[in-house]
């Protein structure tokens, strides 16, 4: 499944074949962060669903990222510690945080599909 799955926070998901998911911002994030200048990333160890596990520092404001799901962080971007510019540049690619195994592979489908993060943009835009 290489499909993307987002929350309601901006943070899209991706869950490989090895069942671990990749995390990282989407570009409506970003855009609307501006230039990351600094990634404090998460440590690898297990973490509750909405435990802050990133920050992200950007010349306008900083940013909490929040644990999409129970689980374990089992991999880090260290790219992103000297290169923070990557989210910026390539957000759905080389600008990813973390990986993790989830506590439920399945909960994974629950999340907000490409559909469903589409109209959550129009929404806001529209509010």
């Amino acid at each position: 499944m290489s499909e993307l799955r987002f929350t309601v926070e901006h943070e899209w998901l991706r869950q490989d074949a090895d069942g671990l998911v990749t995390v990282g911002i989407t570009a409506f994030a970003q855009e609307a962060l501006g230039d990351v200048v600094f990634v404090q990333l998460p440590e690898v160890q297990s973490y509750a669903e909405n435990d802050e596990v990133a920050v992200l520092e950007s010349v306008k404001a900083a940013s909490n990222i929040a644990m999409p799901l129970d689980g374990e962080v089992v991999e880090i971007n260290a790219e992103l510690e000297s290169s923070p510019e990557l989210v910026n540049e390539d957000p759905l690619g080389k600008g990813w945080f973390f990986r993790f195994r989830p506590a439920n592979a399945s909960a994974v489908a629950g999340l907000l599909d490409q559909a469903a993060y589409e109209r959550l943009l129009n929404a806001n835009a529209d509010a």
